[in-house]
């Protein structure tokens, strides 16, 4: 909820030569056209709502640019502006002059996190340091004599002196980086409680008085950099979301040059109209279109499409696709920033920037905090002053009032129910990666479900494997377990441990995107297509898809498959009718499977072959119409949909891009792990409505006591504290078994969920 200070790398090392700047942001912006540029800076500084506006309105008062946009979760702004060929914009030197570094979003990240590691070392020393002044503190209070209580009192200041010092700077910079620019945030009054507590700590020490308040300061710095730490480990899952989907992408492609060499080159480097071999495992680095080889495609990362598709020339492709089959060499009809999986990076990071709402209506309401503490430790100081003339007990008073307002416990109403809720759903193998997702979930109305690896397993299972004669089962298993097919892996495992094939093949083959044939003596079997095993004209399976079994031509089996849906599947959907919940089908997969799934688990409302980019149309579509929309997906071509959705969730079998842009992930294969989902976030959220209660409660009542000045510092330490352990105290009541019954959530259409 607060500000504080980055680690940031220039854009050049010679900051002050602008022309070097200017130079750099125009090769690494990107051309959209009509003289439109886009350059992505990362902001590390970024953390609040007051920094955002503070950015994007530095930005627009540069001349050419169009628009700004910063994107909280990633710490990045995406910048369109106009300019020539010999003219930049000097975006760094503009946001230096308003204190915030940059750096563009193209270089190299070592992988750590600086940030968190500065953090994690600043709470052990805090830690440390309240730990063991806490310690001696007891004897000071429980009567040590005056000799004793002055040891304790040095050995205490030189317990805290690291603390202040180390621990204490990662709020000291933040105010000053605020102050020195003209603004203002919570960190201001947090330093000048802390500073000011430890000084007349010290004051205090070296005139041997009775009380010191060294405790106070190290107990407010280690609990503010708890959940300063938690607050930027959320934040570091939310933006793995986007860096998965970039390194999906490979680093470089295999080019064929004109004199028929192949150089392996850096994907940025790839342009239209270069020949690439795209090797069988590979995936496709750049869209582009077939010219030579045939192949086949796994492409249930992209389309969500369970079969494989058949690769030819003339065939165009999509970046991300998987060739299973045979080399490729494709013709690269865009460069890498002009793919299709640049185009749903972008996508991502635009759906992620419209999630910091809740993020947003906190910080404005924390900005407040600051100058009105401020105000009334000012007016506590002075009007004591006034009425007694001690400084030293104004002074005292005014660190008080500072310190017993410190909104910790306001801070950790809500972080600490989502970790506690997280846990609960981590011993149900459910993982929660984004906490502001509990919050959100409540007012789901809408749940929109992808089809292939999420109501289904992505597996094909053998229907009428008694209809087959098991001699001919046997045969089809033994042709079939030298393929990878999805429909040769059901027939594999439906005849497995049956009697050995009663044919012993001189040779098996698979042809891509036909299927098997095998060959015994003068005979020819083939396994796969009817068109193409057999002579008959059409099979007629109904809904479920076909695969024949023939020998020279003549049909001797047909097999029928159908998708097997994932457990839970139908128990789910009956209880978010039930609810009053609307339930959709949006899947890139065929019509016709996706219709036999929607008619097995009841589903009237299904969309199919749907693009990505269509899929996020369809989301914004119904949030348009006020819908709140849940999307249960698992491919990348689900990721952005994901995304843009109000809250989403993914099983564990999902992509990596998947995974990362959910909030969500459930372990196990059951959908019934969605309903434990939206259960616990219902609970969660009747406890941050407690904790927020209580918590404004705790600064109604102990505000008015420290002003009138019967609080010491110490004991305004202590409160804080004590508010924060109940906050905590009633958060971890989530941990403990509920006893189930009825649950409501959706924020248009209330329900009950019978569990």
């Amino acid at each position: 909820m607060s500000c504080c200070s980055g680690i940031a790398v220039p854009i050049t090392a010679g900051a002050g030569d602008k022309s070097a700047r200017a130079e750099e942001i125009r090769l690494a912006s990107r051309d959209l056209g009509d003289g439109l540029r886009q350059t992505i800076l990362t902001l590390p500084d970024v953390h609040c709502a007051a920094c955002i506006a503070a950015v994007e309105r530095a930005l627009r008062k540069i001349s050419g640019v169009e628009l700004a946009r910063v994107n909280l979760s990633s710490r990045r702004v995406t910048i369109n502006w106009r300019g020539n060929d010999d003219e930049s914009p000097d975006f760094a030197a503009e946001l230096a002059k308003i204190g915030y570094a940059s750096h563009l979003a193209s270089i190299e990240e070592d992988g750590q996190d600086p940030v968190l590691s500065s953090l994690l070392k600043a709470l052990a020393v805090a830690g440390f340091s309240a730990m063991n002044i806490m310690i001696l503190s007891v004897s000071v209070w429980s009567g040590a004599d005056p000799a004793t209580r002055h040891a304790f009192h040095l050995i205490s200041a030189a317990l805290a002196l690291p603390a202040i010092v180390y621990s204490g700077r990662v709020f000291y910079r933040s105010a000053w980086e605020a102050l020195r620019h003209g603004r203002t945030n919570m960190d201001v009054p947090i330093s000048v409680g802390v500073l000011l507590a430890f000084a007349l700590s010290v004051y205090d020490t070296l005139h041997n008085a009775a009380y010191a308040y060294f405790d106070a300061s190290t107990s407010l710095l280690f609990v503010l950099l708890a959940g300063r730490t938690l607050d930027h480990l959320m934040r570091g899952r939310a933006r793995s979301a986007v860096g998965a989907l970039e390194r999906l992408a490979p680093r470089g492609a295999n080019v064929i040059r004109a004199d028929g060499a192949i150089d392996y080159v850096p994907l940025s480097e790839i342009k239209p109209g270069m020949h690439l071999l795209v090797a069988a495992g590979e995936r496709v680095p750049v869209d582009g279109v077939v010219v030579k080889g045939a192949s086949e495609l796994d492409c249930s990362l992209v389309s969500g499409e369970s079969a494989w598709k058949r690769a030819e020339p003339g065939i165009a492709l999509q970046a991300g696709v998987m060739n299973v089959g045979n080399p490729l060499t494709l013709l690269a009809t865009v460069s890498a920033d002009g793919s299709f999986l640049a185009e749903m990076t972008r996508m991502m990071e635009a759906a992620e920037s419209g999630r910091s709402t809740y993020r947003r209506i906190a910080d404005r309401a924390a900005s407040l905090y600051a100058p009105v503490v401020h105000g009334v430790a000012l007016l506590s100081m002075f009007g004591w002053f006034y009425g007694t003339g001690d400084l030293h007990k104004s002074v005292t008073i005014a660190i008080a009032v500072l310190i017993i307002t410190c909104p910790c416990a306001l801070g950790l109403a809500v972080p600490m129910v989502q970790v506690v809720a997280a846990r609960r759903l981590f011993e149900r193998g459910i993982m929660a990666r984004d906490g502001s997702a509990f919050e959100r979930l409540n007012d789901i109305d809408t749940v929109l479900f992808d089809k292939t690896g999420t109501l289904t397993l992505g597996e094909m299972r053998l229907v009428n494997a008694g209809d087959v004669q098991p001699r001919l089962l046997s045969l089809a298993a033994a042709m079939a377990r030298v393929s990878r097919h999805p429909a040769s892996a059901a027939i594999a495992l439906a005849g497995a441990g049956r009697h050995t094939a009663p044919v012993e093949f001189d040779s098996l083959e698979e042809v891509h995107g036909c299927g098997i044939e095998g060959r015994a003596g003068d005979a020819v079997y083939r396994l796969g297509r009817p068109s193409w095993a057999s002579n008959a004209t059409q099979v007629d399976l109904g809904t479920a898809s076909a695969t024949v079994l023939s020998k020279d031509d003549e049909t001797m089996a047909v097999f029928a498959f159908e998708e097997s849906v994932r457990p839970g599947a139908r128990e789910l959907v009956q209880t978010l009718r039930s609810a009053g919940v609307s339930v959709r089908i949006l899947s890139g997969d065929r019509s016709a499977a996706v219709s036999s799934i929607a008619g097995r688990l009841e589903i009237e409302a299904f969309s199919a072959e749907l693009l990505p980019d269509e899929k996020v149309e369809a989301i914004r579509a119904l949030a348009a119409k006020g819908r709140k929309v849940l999307m249960i997906g698992d491919g990348l071509n689900d990721a952005p949909a994901l995304a843009a959705a109000h809250v989403s969730i993914a099983p564990s079998s999902a992509t990596d891009v998947g995974r990362s842009a959910s909030d969500f992930v459930f372990l196990g294969q059951s959908l019934l792990a969605v309903r434990d989902i939206i259960l616990t976030a219902a609970r969660a959220d009747v406890l941050i409505r407690q904790n927020f209660a209580m918590a404004i409660a705790y600064n109604v009542v102990s505000v008015p006591f420290a002003i009138a000045g019967l609080v010491t510092p110490l004991a305004a330490a202590l409160a804080m504290s004590l508010s924060s352990i109940v906050v905590v105290g009633n958060a971890l009541r989530l941990g403990a078994k509920v006893k189930k019954g009825p649950r409501t959530f959706g924020a248009t259409k209330p329900a009950t969920v019978k569990i």
